[in-house]
């Protein structure tokens, strides 16, 4: 629903018409994703780091196996907190509605992919995109380990950033995920929605 939302955004939200219109369509859903991967990769690296931030965002943390719809739990704020990081910047030079709705069905695919537990052949191409094996260390619970590959769309900002880590021979356990420091985190949705509030 917060993605449906991105389209609607853009047909009122412009403060400047610097948007590149005349380029062609997937040129500019391209300038989108990547400049939407920077900061959805930025509010989810502070999200690591902030305590309030990281509450919100240990919802998605919660969950104890690899499963692509585990992309899409999220609480609901801390979803909004990484749509507006990604979306506002776009929304201010007149990101058009087409693009936002091409952007908002790329970020849906890519947390089903990124999340799912399918052993893939990516040809190396996840040296490049962020995808599954290479997402499954950010979902470690090892205090201090899971605070890498922040990326959605690609390794570029995690690369620039220092918080790219990649290892192909790595394999990952269900006792290696969830929250670090609270094995016994809500499962049920509506506990996780007030759990940010109670810790």
């Amino acid at each position: 629903g917060s993605l449906a939302v991105l389209p609607v955004l853009a047909e009122r939200l412009t403060l400047w018409d610097r948007w590149p219109a005349s380029w062609p369509f997937a040129a500019q859903v391209l300038v989108a994703v990547l400049a939407a991967d920077l900061g959805i990769t930025l509010a989810h690296m502070v999200s690591h780091r902030v305590g309030w931030l990281w509450r919100l965002h240990a919802v998605h943390h919660s969950v104890r196996r690899f499963y692509g719809l585990n992309g899409l739990m999220k609480h609901p704020l801390h979803q909004a907190v990484e749509t507006l990081a990604g979306i506002v910047p776009l929304l201010l030079v007149g990101l058009p509605p087409a693009v936002a709705s091409a952007l908002a069905v790329c970020v849906a695919l890519q947390l089903l992919l990124q999340h799912s537990n399918v052993d893939y052949a990516t040809g190396g191409a996840d040296r490049l995109l962020a995808l599954n094996r290479p997402h499954r260390f950010h979902h470690v619970a090892a205090p201090g380990e899971g605070d890498v590959n922040f990326g959605l769309f690609t390794t570029l900002w995690d690369r620039a950033l220092g918080t790219h880590r990649a290892d192909p021979a790595r394999r990952f356990r269900t006792e290696d995920l969830g929250v670090a420091g609270d094995p016994d985190y809500p499962t049920a949705y509506l506990d996780q929605l007030v759990a940010p509030f109670r810790r």
